[in-house]
């Protein structure tokens, strides 16, 4: 099994369209990439810890590369905003990857240059040495799955799982 730590904006969003893809084995959201120690959610909500929402994934590169899950990524975000995701703005919403080796950051600077054709705008996704991994408190862990009556799990994170099914189509 290998990790990967993306941040494509809302980590509820990440998480449940992630959860998709075949081969991934577990996702944990949570924090990264900021100054605070044990951040929490209210923390870094308000902008001020440095950390970025991120999705940790566990996945099974026999099934999936580390290659392909960044392929993905690059599909369900926008990455070429900066710290911004839609109606989520600051930089705990910025696009990054956080590489857990040096073979990981030469595979992201390899997608990234050859995914800056399917975009009009400048890729800013973030490229940072993971450090400290926070996981976020339970009731974020599945959000999606555990919340689909909520209103931003209707009007934001279900339209992106269909319009993700469907392009696999």
């Amino acid at each position: 099994m290998e990790i990967a730590t993306l941040g494509a904006g809302c980590f509820w969003c990440i998480e449940a369209i992630l959860l998709n893809v075949t081969g991934i084995t577990s996702i944990d959201v949570g924090y990264t990439g900021g100054q605070t120690l044990n951040p929490t959610y209210k923390m870094v909500c308000e902008g001020n810890t440095g950390h970025a929402e991120v999705a940790q994934i566990e996945f099974d590169s026999t099934i999936i590369s580390y290659e392909d899950l960044l392929n993905i990524f690059f599909e369900i975000h926008d990455p070429t905003t900066i710290n911004r995701q839609g109606n989520d703005v600051g930089t705990q919403y910025r696009s990054a990857i956080f590489y857990h080796s040096n073979e990981q950051l030469k595979i992201a600077e390899k997608v990234i240059s050859y995914q800056q054709d399917n975009f009009e705008n400048k890729i800013v996704t973030q490229l940072a040495e993971h450090d400290k991994f926070y996981k976020a408190e339970d009731y974020h862990q599945n959000y999606y799955n555990n919340n689909k009556n909520a209103a931003y799990c209707n009007f934001v994170i279900k339209p992106k799982i269909e319009k993700y099914l469907n392009d696999q189509k």
